[in-house]
């Protein structure tokens, strides 16, 4: 009796096979499937620009101070004062946005204090600046 060989050859014929059949279905389902549509906001409706923001900034010695536009001059202020002239800005103007402007040298806490206190006076829109800009020398 005569002993059988080994093949050590791949047999790519059943993988030619699923090929074409997943072709197949490929092309069958291609034209049901459903095109998606966008709808685009009209020009009519884009929203009013925000306000400029009111900058506070803690200085690295623990001034405080206020600059009720980006253009206006900064003048400085205790805590006291500047909760209050913030709070009186946002109630006349609700969703006024103010910005802290700290220098890299202030300790974390000091910032973190003048923030909370800012919420605590109901000021909804408070971010913080992370570099200074030209318009903000």
């Amino acid at each position: 009796m005569r002993q059988r060989r080994l093949m050590n050859q791949i047999n790519v014929v059943p993988y030619i096979d699923v090929m074409l059949v997943l072709l197949v279905i490929f092309m069958v389902t291609a034209p049901m499937i459903q095109s998606g549509s966008v709808n685009l906001p009209s020009v009519d409706k884009v929203p009013a620009p925000p306000t400029d923001a009111m900058v506070v900034t803690v200085k690295s010695d623990g001034e405080l101070g206020l600059r009720a536009t980006s253009n206006s001059p900064e003048r400085v202020l205790n805590r006291k004062d500047l909760i209050a002239e913030v709070s009186s800005a946002v109630s006349a103007t609700p969703g006024q946005p103010v910005v802290i402007a700290a220098d890299k040298s202030v300790k974390y806490e000091l910032v973190m204090n003048t923030l909370n206190d800012l919420r605590n006076a109901g000021v909804n829109k408070v971010g913080l600046q992370t570099q200074i800009g030209k318009s903000a020398r």
